[in-house]
C-alpha cells in the first residue's frame, strides 16, 4: 500500500482499532485469517433483528427511507443519503455519510426543529440493555463523520433494549428500547476521533502486521476473530492458570506482571484455599474425595428423590405475550424420579409447537414432581428462578410451584465441597465432574445438542415455520436425550455421593 495513499476506514475498522491496532490491520489485510465464534455471529443476528423493530417503532407509519448499500453502492448510497438529508422531510434508516477519512451508516436519522431551524436527530441502535464504553466510542465516531459530511446535527442518542419491558403481544414493540442521551460526550469527543483515524490510517499503511502480545484486549469487548491466528506461535502452558476457579481481576493482573502462565509457577501465597486445592490436585494428578462428608451431607434426604434440569431460550425481541427481552423461557425439562423400591423412572417434557411453552411446562412440572420427597438440581440458582418467574406469570399455579422450590437440593455445592479430581481443569460443571466420578456414562454419546447453546439453537430452528416435519422429528429425539442426559447424570452422582445401591437400572424409561 502506497505511503501516500490514506484509506478511508468504516466505522467497525475504527472500532478494531480501538480494541486493538493489529486487529484493524488484520481486518483490512488478511480478512481471510478471522473466525467468528457462533457466538459473535448470534451476536450479529440480535443485532440485525433489533434494527428491524427499530425501523417499526421510529416510523409507525412507514414513511421513512432506508439506504441499502449492497444495492444501491457506497457511491450510490452517500448520493441518496445527501439528498434525503438536504430535504428534512422523513426518517432517514442506514444513512450514509463518508468524511475526514471515515465512513459510517447511522440506524436512525430523525427530522427535528430548533429555533425553528430544521435539524436531525441521530439515534444509534444496540441490542445491549445498557449503555457500554465502547458504545460511546461507536457513537462518537458515528457523530463525528456525519457533522464532517455536513449533517445539521442537534442530538445524539443511544437506543437500548429496556430489560423490565414487557411485551404486550400483537406485534407492539413500542417501549423495547428505551434511550439515553450521549450528544454532551460525543460533541466532546470529535477531536479524539480525529486523531484515532489518523492513527488508524498509519496502521493500516503499514507494510507489515504490527507485533501486539495477547491479552486483555483479544476479549474485550468482544472475542476478536483472530485470536487463533495470533496465538498459533505461543507455545500452550501444560497447566493454564486460567484453569484455576474464581480468578478475580487483581490475580491475573498479578500474575501478568510476574510473566506466570502456568500453575507449576503461581506463588502460593497469591491463592486462596480452593484455587490452592485445584492446584495441589492438578499438578499432583491425584483426586481430593471427602466421601463421608458427601455422604452426610445428603444423607438427610430419603427417598422418593427427583432429579430435574430445564432448557431454556431467551430472545432479545421477545415473541410471546407477557414476557420479557432476555427472559429465560423454559421449553423443556427432564425428571428422574427414583422411589422407595429402588426403580428408576424418567419423565420428559418438550413443547416445540412455537406456542409460550411456560404455562403447559408449569402444569406438568406440578404433575410429575409430587408433594413430597427432594428435588436435586445441579445449579439451584437456575432452576429456583425460574419456576419463581412461572409462578409470577401464573398465580393461579404459584402455592404448588413454590412448594416445589421448597424442597429443591443443590447438588453442585456438594460437588464443590467434597469432590475434586485431576481432570476437572479447576470446573465443577456436571460436564467436567461427571466423567471423572461416573466415566461409564459420557455425554460424548449424544448428537447434535451437546450442551445449552446447541440446546437453544435447536429449539429457535425447531419451531421455525419453515423447518420440515423430518428435521423437527430429528431435533426432538436430540433435545430429549440431552436433557434426559442431565437429569441421569445427577442420579448417577447422587448415587456416587451417597454411597448408595441398588438402583434398579432397567427400570429406567
Amino acid at each position: 500500500m502506497s505511503q501516500n495513499f490514506m484509506p478511508t476506514l468504516s466505522k467497525s475498522k475504527l472500532i478494531a482499532f480501538r480494541q486493538c491496532p493489529k486487529r484493524l490491520w488484520l481486518e483490512v489485510h488478511r480478512p481471510d485469517l478471522r473466525e467468528d465464534s457462533p457466538q459473535t455471529q448470534a451476536r450479529f443476528e440480535v443485532g440485525y433483528q433489533v434494527g428491524d423493530i427499530a425501523k417499526r417503532i421510529y416510523d409507525p407509519e412507514g414513511i421513512g427511507a432506508v439506504i441499502d448499500f449492497k444495492t444501491e453502492g457506497f457511491k450510490g448510497a452517500f448520493e441518496r443519503t445527501k439528498v434525503l438529508v438536504a430535504n428534512f422531510r422523513q426518517p432517514v434508516f442506514e444513512a450514509g455519510f463518508k468524511a475526514a477519512g471515515a465512513l459510517a451508516f447511522a440506524d436512525v436519522l430523525m427530522p427535528a426543529s430548533e429555533n425553528g431551524q430544521p435539524v436531525w436527530r441521530m439515534v444509534e441502535v444496540k441490542s445491549s440493555t445498557d449503555v457500554r464504553d465502547y458504545h460511546r466510542d461507536d457513537i462518537a465516531v458515528q457523530t463525528f463523520v456525519a457533522k464532517e459530511a455536513g449533517v445539521a446535527l442537534k442530538s445524539v442518542a443511544l437506543a437500548h433494549i429496556d430489560s423490565s419491558w414487557v411485551y404486550p403481544g400483537d406485534g407492539d414493540y413500542r417501549g423495547l428500547l428505551t434511550e439515553a442521551d450521549l450528544t454532551a460526550d460525543a460533541f466532546a469527543r470529535l477531536g479524539e476521533v480525529r486523531e484515532w483515524i489518523a492513527d488508524a490510517q498509519k496502521i493500516v499503511a503499514l507494510p507489515d502486521e504490527p507485533t501486539v502480545a495477547v491479552g486483555p484486549q483479544c476479549h474485550d469487548p468482544f472475542d476478536c476473530g483472530f485470536c487463533t491466528y495470533c496465538n498459533k506461535d505461543i507455545p500452550q502452558p501444560e497447566y493454564p492458570v486460567d484453569w484455576l476457579p474464581r480468578l478475580s481481576p487483581s490475580q491475573r493482573t498479578q500474575l501478568a506482571e510476574q510473566g506466570v502462565n502456568d500453575l507449576r509457577h503461581v506463588p502460593d501465597e497469591l491463592l486462596g484455599d480452593t484455587q490452592m486445592m485445584v492446584k495441589e490436585h492438578t499438578l499432583a494428578g491425584t483426586v481430593r474425595f471427602d466421601a463421608a462428608g458427601a455422604a452426610e451431607d445428603l444423607a438427610p434426604y430419603g427417598l422418593p428423590a427427583y432429579f430435574l434440569d430445564f432448557e431454556s431460550v431467551q430472545f432479545a425481541v421477545p415473541i410471546w405475550k407477557g414476557t420479557r427481552p432476555y427472559q429465560q423461557i423454559v421449553f423443556q425439562f427432564s425428571l428422574h424420579k427414583l422411589d422407595k423400591s429402588g426403580d428408576l423412572i424418567q419423565i420428559g417434557c418438550l413443547n416445540l409447537s412455537g406456542e409460550d411453552p411456560s404455562e403447559a411446562i408449569a402444569r406438568e412440572l406440578i404433575k410429575v414432581c409430587g408433594k413430597k420427597g427432594p428435588v436435586f438440581v445441579y445449579h439451584a440458582g437456575f432452576e429456583t428462578a425460574r419456576i419463581r418467574e412461572l409462578a409470577e406469570r401464573f398465580p393461579e399455579l404459584s402455592k404448588p410451584l413454590l412448594a416445589i422450590n421448597e424442597r429443591v437440593v443443590d447438588l453442585l455445592p456438594i460437588a464443590r465441597n467434597r469432590y475434586y479430581h485431576h481432570s476437572q481443569q479447576g470446573s465443577w460443571s456436571i460436564k467436567a465432574v461427571l466423567p471423572a466420578a461416573v466415566p461409564e456414562l459420557s455425554y460424548g454419546t449424544l448428537d447434535g445438542v451437546v450442551d445449552g447453546g446447541t440446546a437453544m439453537n435447536a429449539y429457535c430452528e425447531a419451531i421455525q415455520p419453515g423447518t420440515t416435519p423430518e428435521r423437527k422429528r430429528e431435533i426432538e429425539k436430540q433435545l430429549l436425550a440431552y436433557c434426559r442426559m442431565d437429569t441421569l447424570a445427577m442420579v448417577r452422582l447422587w448415587e456416587f455421593f451417597t454411597g448408595r445401591k441398588g438402583i434398579n437400572k432397567n427400570s429406567e424409561i
